[in-house]
């Protein structure tokens, strides 16, 4: 059985990596996090014109239409260097439910622009209770004479300090279930919208957005009334692997540096490798890297197929969610203190990983998951 990549793929895995290398080194990268913006406009630009926000869609669109299993290498390389970027936001979380539930007047209107980097959208899902089923969705949006006023506040809505738009998932029907849903299409700047920057570990934008009457027409609406939540349904098998496929290039990087670090640095007279301890940690860090690649590629490809995969999905992401922590801690004992300190690169995966631990559903909502798809 062979699970390497095709010419193709490796081409695509090596021209992302070499433009990520140049554009995106770690001292880059520690910049940009303490910028208010956390993101270059510079670099945002180059990944347009290198044709990256339109992978997965279509040509009619200006996109390349690549499956979604090349589009997670992709993914990797970003996860690889830390990509501070808007990528996810606008890309998996803002352009995929346009994709997935827009009429052809806003797909024409949105996409184009946004796959030429013109436009950064994200996703306002999370409320306070932190949940990602339909029971945790309160945020309310009444009927008015020209559509519908919103009102409530989301969480942890990525980059909503430099969206045009913000997908509001809310509600227009009484209730806890999936049913009476619905998404809006909401300008950022709009009168209403207050957007309050949450600190955290990894340095990411991620904003408290407050919805105060905020007014929307019928024509921002995405899909059916009291239908949404079915297109975020749709959507989130993709939105969990891209994070997956993040952190398997997160933890390869973390392996790479430890088992570089363990051959150089000495240690009573000989490298730090040659001591059992070390090599038994490095072989379980390669063991779970190797791990997380075939899990969230597996479930890459079932979803670039159009099969059901579900249980597949929830595996990965529950998988990949503990395995990338468990990597960057071994890779902070072999690495000792200076693994732990600002100076050093490594701290960067280690924050990225508990930052992907609980976004999009931690492992023990995903072994949930797996389990209800065993019929437990």
């Amino acid at each position: 059985m062979d699970f390497g990549l095709s010419e193709e793929q490796e081409i695509l895995r090596k021209s992302t990596c070499n433009v990520m290398e140049k554009e995106c080194p770690p001292a880059f990268v520690k910049e940009t996090i303490k910028d208010e913006k956390g993101y270059s406009p510079e670099l945002w630009r180059k990944m347009a014109e290198l044709g990256w926000m339109g992978f997965i869609f279509p040509e009619s669109y200006g996109g390349i239409d690549g499956s979604f299993l090349d589009f997670t290498i992709l993914l990797e390389e970003m996860g690889r260097a830390c990509l501070p970027s808007p990528f996810f936001s606008t890309v998996i979380l803002g352009g995929l439910p346009i994709l997935e539930g827009g009429n052809e007047e806003q797909k024409d209107e949105l996409l184009p622009p946004m796959i030429n980097g013109d436009l950064i959208l994200t996703l306002a899902i999370t409320e306070p209770p932190g949940k990602y089923t339909p029971d945790g969705i309160g945020s309310r949006a009444t009927k008015s004479e020209k559509g519908y006023i919103l009102d409530g506040t989301k969480l942890f809505v990525p980059n909503a300090h430099i969206a045009d738009y913000i997908i509001v998932v809310a509600r227009t029907k009484d209730g806890v279930d999936a049913d009476g849903i619905t998404l809006f299409l909401v300008d950022a700047k709009a009168r209403g919208v207050t957007c309050t920057p949450l600190l955290t570990i990894a340095g990411d934008k991620q904003f408290e957005v407050a919805l105060d009457k905020v007014e929307v027409t019928h024509e921002r609406i995405l899909g059916d009334i009291d239908k949404g939540w079915h297109i975020i349904e749709k959507i989130w098998p993709k939105v969990i692997v891209a994070a997956c496929g993040e952190m398997v290039g997160g933890a390869q990087q973390t392996l790479k540096m430890t088992i570089d670090y363990a051959k150089e640095r000495e240690q009573f007279g000989r490298p730090l490798g040659c001591l059992q301890a070390v090599q038994h940690f490095c072989a379980d860090m390669v063991a779970d890297v190797d791990g997380c690649r075939y899990i969230t590629y597996q479930a890459a490809w079932m979803l670039s197929e159009g099969l059901s995969c579900v249980k597949e999905v929830a595996m990965a992401k529950a998988w990949c969610s503990d395995a990338f922590k468990r990597v960057t801690k071994q890779g902070q004992q072999v690495h000792g203190a200076i693994g732990f300190t600002e100076e050093h690169d490594l701290h960067l995966y280690y924050k990225s990983a508990k930052k992907w631990e609980l976004l999009y559903g931690d492992s023990w909502f995903h072994r949930e998951a797996v389990a209800e798809q065993m019929g437990l």
